[in-house]
């Protein structure tokens, strides 16, 4: 699993439950202090060996490693903060394997129907299509899938 934009992990701590012993998810932000904040509460749940928590950079999630391996993504609140949404569809793209899906939910009060309308078209262009659009309050949302 991929979690662009962590943060301190509300996310990540439940995603590393899920894929058990066997799975990882790989966490990557821009920020430092969040790694390290997540690290340690991963540290205290006893969950810090299925996640792989990275510092990267505005330009790049440097994810290049995983090319084709990750089955899911988690963008919760996130591609709106990248200075290019289209970058980061190609990144997701890149380290998605055929099939693989993306939880696409950007908060409705930062992210306008236009913006969205245009991560979509993003996505899409590199072959992440829609697949439904579920319902999660005050959030624009998608579900994708990798052709």
């Amino acid at each position: 699993m991929l979690e662009p934009g962590p943060g301190m992990g509300f996310f990540t701590l439940p995603l590393a439950r899920l894929v058990s012993q066997f799975g990882r998810v790989i966490a990557v932000d821009l920020q430092p202090k969040m790694i390290a904040s997540l690290k340690r509460r991963a540290a205290q749940a006893n969950l810090l060996d299925r996640i792989d928590a990275r510092v990267t950079s505005a330009e790049t999630m440097g994810i290049t490693d995983l090319e084709g391996r990750v089955d899911f993504t988690l963008a919760f609140a996130v591609v709106h903060e990248f200075p290019d949404a289209a970058k980061f569809f190609v990144d997701v793209a890149r380290a998605s394997k055929a099939g693989a899906q993306m939880l696409l939910a950007e908060p409705s009060g930062h992210v306008d129907d236009t913006t969205f309308a245009a991560e979509l078209s993003a996505a899409a262009a590199v072959g992440l299509a829609l697949k439904e659009r579920p319902s999660i309050s005050r959030s624009h949302t998608a579900l994708l899938v990798k052709c």
